[in-house]
């Protein structure tokens, strides 16, 4: 990862079950893939399925912010970027663009706020060290890359 360049996901395609009848992508399916791209993420830090099952850890997702920007269709190629927005020891802010995987155009954004959590015991709890090491040098790769005004959004009618 160079310090200019975001996470990037796997190829995704868009397929046939994922289509509403306004014949695009349904709205469900876009967090599908954001999901995806941050299992991706979370197996790359060391905190995959492997960890939980190991450390009985997890990650929860606390909030999540999600804007449409353009449809996607059957059989669209998708990539998705992720970056880390900050971080503490228990929480991860990210924040991840959608975008069709040959057009190049911005379909979505997702941004979210996760915890780690001791499974057992069903509360915050610190992420690992190594772990942590992990997230800062991804984080200060991240700092570099340009803001984006679709982080830190608020939702609301704006009255005239």
């Amino acid at each position: 990862m160079s310090p200019q360049s975001p996470f990037v996901s796997s190829p995704m395609t868009v397929i046939p079950e994922w289509i509403d009848y306004n014949g695009h992508m349904n709205v469900a399916y876009y967090i599908v893939l954001f999901d995806r791209c941050i299992d991706e993420l979370f197996s790359n830090l060391g905190i995959g399925p492997e960890y939980v099952k190991r450390e009985n850890a997890s990650t929860f997702t606390m909030e999540g912010h999600i804007t449409y920007q353009r449809e996607l269709t059957v059989d669209a190629p998708v990539k998705i970027t992720l970056r880390i927005v900050d971080y503490d020891q228990k929480r991860l802010h990210i924040y991840l663009e959608m975008f069709h995987g040959q057009e190049g155009f911005l379909s979505a954004t997702w941004e979210q706020m996760t915890l780690h959590v001791d499974m057992k015991a069903k509360r915050a709890s610190v992420f690992p060290n190594e772990v942590l090491e992990k997230i800062d040098q991804m984080y200060q790769a991240h700092s570099n890359l340009p803001p984006s005004s679709h982080i830190g959004r608020i939702i609301g009618i704006r009255k005239k």
